[in-house]
């Protein structure tokens, strides 16, 4: 019994000392801006010991420890903070107010007027280059695909961006930061230029719609800055065939994997689809083309890059329409047109400093000839013949601050050399524009930044100089959901086709003003935006009619006099494969409504290349057991505004005056694409082939572009499509790479 009553004893005092041991509780409060933070992990340093804390913030656990300790505090989201406490006899209540961790991925991006695709932003990409391809109605370009968009409005008669009441002038084009001073095709008058670069060669885009970076200047509306790609995945050959075109390529990539190489070309005809289609251009020199181009990457020890792009493009053909004029049966023109550009660029760290510099060079000749027929007897030839020549230079030098924070600067040099002739007009027009800019991101948090920024311009040819701020601000007000605004004030020259004579002109001026409100999660997007432009100093001219042919009058410039305004609200919406299994799909409108007086415009009018409503919807829809992709696209806008301005001459000055205007009929179309992978499935197949069938304007809609009107004003034609309904069948196959499961990731 004594023994048993010691043993009880003893167990007693054991029991007694682990209790008063482990009985010391530490527990507290974790807040963020006077809110209780959840999910925290609250830790006795170097211990087992600890807790997490609940919805309020509040945490408690107990602890056998004793002396001096250190309590950490963790989340993904918030800066660790370690606290030293001293543990004693007596419960510990601890107090502790995060941080917000500062996170690149985490942070909000000023994105108003702007929508990127690019590796950057690879979860809310926006028209990368499978998008461009697999759009129904884009016809693999980059321009067309734009259409889709809010903000661009869809202007069939003449190639460029047409931005939120802005004329296709006043956006520009860049790749790799550099300027593309002739990124579309030479064409005739009435049939818009197609896309002069390879889709493909390029990674990524920011397309903006307004209030776009101090890094880029002239121009008015917008900007789209394409991001070419760095080194391939590795080697291919690559081979097109359809009835219009032939093209074959190859890219070869370097044993280290270091550097590339590569080099295509096709060639293009369309007169054999002028035998099989009912075409309303009646083409008496069917169009084609040449084109080629070569490349090289090389990657430096230190993760840098060389990038060198070049190409060179000719193309021909000719048209004939009914005469307008009296004593004639038809009008004639005939092009020949050359185009080279050359881009080269460097991109380098060294240490703390980011370094991108690039150069280009372009070369631009469109050869004209009009004529009119009689009797089948060719008469009255007349040519206008330009040559450009430009050449860009660019640096930019970048700073991190901090993870979310930086500042860039640089300069940038561009010069024009161009040269044209047309009956008397004979111009030699030269111009350097320089440059000099500097911004900076501030992250003040995770849902607070801002871009300032400002750009300085000088032309040489105006012997005048500028300086433009830019202002942006973007706020996340709750999950998923941020709000953007920007300011920006835009300077660009007055085009140089309408510099026919002696005129004291300064530089055209647009301010933009723009609020958006956008929510993004996984696989869905929307953008409401609202904006305000603001042109002052749009140049204004007169009208010079050499000839009896409409084809033949020009425009001169005299004055910057001009003024306008576009204000109007847009909407996009884009589900990713989240509501509808294998289903992309997005859908745009946009509400314009402009007014400009500029140009030959007697008043203030609604521009005859802006239409007031347009909608857009982008099916895709990706069938695994079929091997196939489906995708439809739809178009709609309001009829735009038609115009017949002259130039008449009182009391010794010229006066213009709308002699006929009107509206066009609202544009409709329905595009069906389908993209078939024979080979979809086999792994490790060292071929890849993609049959293609697209269909534009499927239902035949016949819309109309615009008129043309006599010297007269009595009699007109409409501008119309080359054609109505067009269809398009190729094959694509690249030999050497598997691109399987790329196919199925994209849903190709």
């Amino acid at each position: 019994m004594k023994t048993l009553g010691q043993k009880i004893l003893l167990l007693i005092f054991f029991l007694a000392f682990m209790m008063g041991y482990t009985q010391i509780k530490i527990s507290g409060k974790v807040i963020f801006k006077n809110k209780g933070i959840n999910e925290v992990n609250v830790t006795l340093k170097n211990t087992y010991d600890g807790a997490t804390t609940d919805a309020q913030g509040n945490f408690s656990f107990e602890t056998a420890e004793k002396g001096t300790h250190i309590l950490t505090f963790t989340h993904p989201k918030y800066e660790e903070v370690e606290k030293s406490i001293n543990i004693d006899s007596q419960e510990i209540i601890v107090s502790v107010q995060l941080k917000e961790q500062i996170s690149e991925i985490d942070a909000v991006v000023v994105s108003a007027g702007s929508i990127e695709a690019s590796d950057r932003k690879r979860a809310t990409a926006l028209l990368t280059p499978i998008d461009i391809y697999t759009t129904a109605g884009a016809d693999g370009q980059i321009s067309s695909a734009l259409n889709y968009l809010p903000g661009v409005q869809k202007v069939g008669e003449s190639e460029g961006l047409f931005i939120r009441g802005g004329t296709a002038t006043e956006s520009k084009i860049f790749m790799d930061g550099s300027l593309i001073n002739n990124y579309f095709s030479n064409s005739i008058p009435g049939i818009a230029g197609r896309d002069q670069f390879n889709t493909s060669l390029f990674k990524g885009n920011i397309f903006s719609s307004g209030g776009y970076s101090a890094l880029y200047g002239q121009a008015l509306s917008g900007a789209l800055m394409l991001e070419s790609v760095d080194l391939p995945d590795q080697s291919s050959y690559n081979f097109g065939v359809s009835p219009i075109f032939l093209s074959a390529g190859f890219q070869k990539l370097g044993n280290n994997k270091n550097y590339s190489y590569g080099a295509s070309a096709g060639y293009s005809l369309l007169s054999l689809m002028q035998k099989v289609f009912n075409f309303n251009t009646n083409f008496i020199s069917a169009p084609q083309g040449l084109n080629s181009d070569f490349n090289f990457r090389i990657k430096t020890k230190s993760g840098g890059f060389f990038k060198y792009y070049g190409m060179y493009n000719s193309n021909t053909m000719g048209a004939k329409t009914e005469s307008l004029e009296s004593g004639y049966d038809f009008a004639l023109v005939r092009l020949k047109g050359q185009n080279t550009y050359h881009n080269l660029s460097f991109r380098q760290k060294f240490g703390k400093y980011l370094f991108n510099a690039g150069t280009s060079y372009a070369y631009n000749r469109s050869d004209l000839k009009f004529s009119t027929e009689t009797d089948n007897v060719e008469s009255g030839q007349t040519r206008l013949l330009t040559d450009g020549n430009y050449i860009n230079f660019k640096a930019v030098l970048e700073r991190r601050i901090n993870k979310i924070s930086a500042v860039r600067g640089g300069f940038e040099l561009n010069n024009a050399d161009e040269k044209l002739s047309f009956e008397a007009v004979n111009k030699h027009y030269k111009d350097l524009i320089s440059s000099a800019f500097i911004e900076t991101d501030l992250g003040f948090s995770n849902a607070l930044s801002a871009k300032i920024g400002i750009r300085a311009e000088n032309s040489s040819f105006l012997d005048k100089s500028n300086i433009a701020p830019r202002f942006a601000l973007a706020y996340r007000f709750a999950k998923d959901w941020t709000t953007s605004f920007a300011y920006g004030l835009f300077y660009q020259n007055p085009e140089s086709r309408y510099i026919n004579g002696p005129a004291h002109l300064g530089f055209q001026k647009s301010q933009h003003y723009i609020f958006q409100i956008q929510r993004s999660s996984e696989g869905r997007s929307l953008r409401f935006e609202a904006f305000y432009k603001k042109y002052d100093d749009l140049i204004k001219t007169f009208t010079i009619t050499p000839g009896k042919e409409q084809n033949q009058q020009i425009l001169t410039a005299f004055s910057n006099d001009g003024y306008g305004y576009a204000k109007g609200l847009e909407l996009f919406w884009r589900d990713n494969k989240k509501t509808f299994e294998n289903i992309d799909y997005w859908i745009t409108y946009s509400f314009l409504d402009s007014k400009r007086d500029f140009l030959n415009y007697p008043v203030s009018l609604k521009p005859g290349f802006a239409a007031e409503h347009t909608l857009s919807a982008v099916l895709k829809r990706f069938i695994p057991e079929w091997k196939m992709g489906v995708n439809l696209s739809y178009t709609y806008a309001k009829g735009r505004p038609y115009y017949d301005i002259v130039t008449t001459v009182d009391n010794a000055t010229p006066v213009n005056y709308i002699r006929n205007e009107g509206r066009l009929k609202d544009y409709n179309a329905l595009n069906f694409s389908i993209n078939y992978l024979p080979n979809l499935g086999k792994k490790g197949a060292k071929a890849f082939t993609v049959f293609v069938l697209s269909i534009s304007n499927i239902l035949g809609s016949k819309n109309v572009y615009g008129y043309n009107f006599s010297v007269d004003g009595s009699r007109s034609s409409a501008v119309v499509p080359p054609v109505n309904t067009f269809v398009f069948v190729g094959a694509f196959i690249s030999f050497g790479v598997d691109k399987t499961q790329d196919a199925i990731n994209n849903n190709l």
